[in-house]
């Protein structure tokens, strides 16, 4: 948390708690986005008159109930340290509303303490707060000792039933952080783990702003994915949440490149992917690549391509997300016998420059999940050198030293014709770049349209 927050907050004499995630990130030494504030002794209309003279305050809501405020304040420095904004909330306690375990409700009580507060989290990793005015740190369940002993544990043991969300942001804590479930959250995450099927597909995928940030997308982010999607797996909660993964678990390649299970051999890709850097639509490409190998009948690539299409769209993930992932999906099994500079232009031709150096990410990492000589990852090496190299090269219509105005004043109509006129004029362009002049394509233009 920045300290130029903190101060803010302090300087509103709230009497104020930071909670959650950048709590358990102090602990850890890590830099945290989060700035959520609990606030016990003031209700919502006395958070509201604190913090109005100091920018925009809207409502925090959750599930249609009011329960705090959320200020974007009008300082410019605060404003893009917090772009989000920064939350606060009086202390919040589940209360039942019958017999059932599932028959309760959140509600905010400023007479509530923040220990109160602490018993609804998630896990205990995140029921952890620091008061500002004295630095005192709040742990009734011990998330600190949990942290250095890098377990996972839920607060209680109806914690997913509360929230089935929490068994995907559980699992994403395990990616992130590197922390093992213990023998209870494991057993909880079992005996729930069909009700993730309920979740609301952009709290998983798609993300709240529609930015492709949900549960799923920052498990893959993290630096341990495959640990994940492992205890995901074994828990039953990968195959409800995606019942396309059903048919890769335990799935026997066949193959002496392939050593691994189809289920082993996605986690394996994922995980290189992460130990690669690369970026979140490489990531969703590992994760579906080969999902479409059993009854395949040879055209994997098309059929998880179409599956990706259909988990990712249930899932609400963005439009141009979902088609740059499933285009790597369809392309990604191409092969890599000839690797030069012309392979490199066409391939630039056929893919386009984002989604070529896509599927080379992937390629490296899903080559990295088998058994294959050395000489195929220096190819991916040498393809991606190559690739930065040749995209100087024209391989683009534009790149073109004519356009279709050019062709017209040489008697095109606009229509096919034209464009496939264009796109001739560029084959011929990257098979051979010196071809690229005006009065060399105009002649050639005029050839093609005798």
């Amino acid at each position: 948390m920045d300290r130029t927050i903190e101060d803010f907050v302090r300087g509103l004499r709230l009497d104020a708690y930071l909670v959650g995630g950048a709590v358990r990130d102090e602990q850890l030494g890590l830099d945290s986005k989060d700035a959520d504030f609990v606030v016990p002794g003031v209700d919502y209309a006395g958070l509201r008159a604190a913090l109005a003279p100091h920018g925009r305050v809207d409502d925090l809501e959750v599930a249609g109930r009011q329960v705090g405020a959320r200020l974007y304040p009008r300082d410019r420095e605060l404003r893009k340290l917090a772009p989000a904004g920064i939350e606060f909330a009086p202390p919040r306690a589940e209360r039942s509303t019958g017999p059932s375990r599932h028959d309760f409700e959140i509600v905010a009580d400023p007479a509530l303490s923040i220990e109160d507060d602490m018993a609804r989290r998630d896990f205990t990793v995140n029921a952890m707060a620091r008061r500002l005015e004295t630095g005192e740190l709040v742990d009734p369940f011990g998330g600190a000792d949990d942290l250095n002993r890098g377990v996972l544990r839920t607060v209680r043991p109806n914690s997913f039933a509360e929230d089935p969300l929490r068994l995907v942001r559980g699992l994403r804590l395990v990616s992130q952080l590197g922390l093992e479930p213990d023998d209870a959250t494991l057993r909880q995450m079992r005996e729930e783990a069909a009700s993730v099927a309920l979740v609301s597909g952009e709290r998983v995928g798609g993300g709240l702003r529609s930015d492709g940030m949900g549960e799923l997308s920052k498990l893959l982010l993290g630096r341990h994915p495959a640990k994940a999607l492992r205890f995901a797996r074994d828990t039953g909660v990968l195959t409800a949440l995606l019942p396309e993964f059903e048919a890769t678990i335990g799935f026997d390649q066949r193959s002496e490149r392939q050593h691994l299970t189809l289920d082993e051999h996605i986690f394996a890709v994922v995980q290189a992917a992460a130990d690669g850097d690369a970026s979140l639509a490489v990531r969703l490409g590992a994760l579906f690549h080969d999902v479409g190998k059993p009854a395949a009948n040879g055209k994997h690539a098309e059929r998880g391509a179409n599956l990706a299409a259909g988990a990712l769209a249930r899932l609400r993930y963005p439009n141009s997300l979902r088609t740059r992932v499933t285009r790597l999906v369809r392309a990604h099994a191409f092969p890599l016998d000839h690797v030069d500079e012309l392979f490199a232009r066409r391939f630039l031709r056929e893919h386009g420059d984002e989604l070529a150096l896509d599927l080379v990410l992937h390629k490296d990492a899903d080559l990295r999940g088998k058994q294959v000589p050395k000489e195929e990852l220096e190819a991916v090496a040498r393809l991606r050198s190559l690739l930065e190299q040749q995209g100087e090269q024209p391989h683009r219509i534009e790149d073109l030293a004519v356009d279709g105005a050019d062709l017209i004043s040489i008697g095109y109509e606009e229509g096919p014709l034209l464009g496939a006129a264009l796109d001739s004029l560029l084959d011929a362009v990257v098979e051979d770049p010196a071809l690229n002049t005006r009065d060399g394509l105009l002649e050639r233009a005029r050839r093609l349209r005798q």
